[in-house]
Parts: C-alpha cells; sequence; structure tokens
C-alpha cells in the first residue's frame, strides 16, 4: 500500500463503475456514513468469497447501524456482476478492470500475473474517507473478523455521531432547547438520507 494511505489520512476518492456500469465516485457512495471499503482480489478467487459470504450478514446490520461497504475488484463489469451475485451481497461492487486503483495505490499483486488482481487489503473509513484501519488481506487470517469489523465501526461511529451518548447532560439539553442538529439526521430530513442510500 502507497505509503500514504494511513491511519489518519484522507484515501482517494476514486470513481469507477459499478456493477450496474454506473460511473460512481467513493464519497458518494459513503455519503455522511462509516464505510468498509474491501479491496478484492475477484470472484474467481475462493478466499475472496468466502469472505464476502461473511460480510453478507455484517451488511444486514450495517444497514440498521447507517454503516456502509463497498467492495472494488480487478474483475470487469460482467465478473464483477456474477461475484456480487454469487456471494448473495446487497452493497455496491465497484469494477477496476483497468487496474488504475490497483496501480495508484501501489498494490499489483505480483504472485499472480495470470489474474493480475489486488493485494486484498479492507479498509474501514470515517466520514470523509478519513482512514481509520487498515487490514492486509494476503493471507486470509490477515482479513478482518466481523466481530473486528463491529468493534472498528463502534469506535468510528462514537467519535463520528454526536449523539452516540443521548444520556449525557450536554445532548439532553440541546434537546429540551430544540437543537436538533445533534441528532440524527443532523439537520437533514429523512427522506434525503434515504434518497442516498444506494
Amino acid at each position: 500500500m502507497r505509503a500514504d494511505v494511513v491511519p489518519g489520512a484522507i484515501f482517494p476518492d476514486y470513481e469507477l463503475s459499478d456493477h450496474r456500469g454506473k460511473r460512481r465516485k467513493l464519497s458518494e457512495l459513503q455519503g455522511g456514513d462509516p464505510l468498509v471499503l474491501v479491496l478484492s482480489r475477484g470472484g474467481f478467487c475462493p478466499k475472496e468469497r468466502r469472505q464476502h459470504e461473511g460480510l453478507v450478514q455484517l451488511h444486514r446490520e450495517m444497514q440498521v447501524g447507517y454503516c456502509r461497504m463497498v467492495t472494488i475488484s480487478t474483475d470487469n463489469l460482467l465478473e464483477t456482476n456474477e461475484f456480487r451475485t454469487g456471494v448473495g451481497a446487497q452493497w455496491t461492487f465497484l469494477s477496476d478492470a483497468g487496474r488504475k486503483l490497483q496501480k495508484d495505490l501501489e498494490i499489483a499483486e505480483y504472485t499472480d500475473p495470470q489474474h493480475n488482481p489486488m493485494i486484498p487489503h479492507t479498509l474501514v473509513l470515517e466520514p470523509g474517507l478519513r482512514v481509520y484501519k487498515i487490514y492486509n488481506g494476503y493471507w486470509f487470517f490477515g482479513r478482518p473478523t466481523i466481530e473486528e469489523l463491529r468493534l472498528d465501526l463502534r469506535a468510528v461511529l462514537q467519535r463520528c455521531r454526536p449523539d452516540w451518548d443521548i444520556a449525557s447532560e450536554g445532548q439532553r439539553a440541546a434537546w429540551a432547547k430544540g437543537d436538533k442538529a445533534k441528532f440524527y439526521p443532523y439537520g437533514r430530513t429523512f427522506a434525503q438520507v434515504l434518497a442516498e442510500e444506494d
């Protein structure tokens, strides 16, 4: 991974084609929520399929926890769609068939010239694409467990949600005054929030 992509840094806002062929920016997909970003070897890899099967349950939890997930692979559009469908995923998959991200982040997996995939990584991003944690998944057990991701998301949510502890005096006082800007959905309507959903 490029030396400047570290916890605390802003992850590049790549724009790639999603599983339907629509161009999407990571910032658009993240909105104002935490994001789990999976940089995948691709659907040909049994380790990737197994990891993503495990992420299906977590994704359902993330939806009710106002968090997002995106997978990026070097698969072409058809392979990307087959990978997503094959594991039963409901989140956005992006195709980096041109290997823009792979080259820019310096994560070409040189040990597999046949497929020329990315070295798999899982990143947990705070709102604004700020890197919270990076997992190197070249070896399967280097990838985060579902429980590790839950703990990471809890930590990120505690940092980015002013209403994490609504029992605090400051939150109670703000609510009593009618100041709802520090309570979800933070000055937006629920219709606006739902319009951002993928």
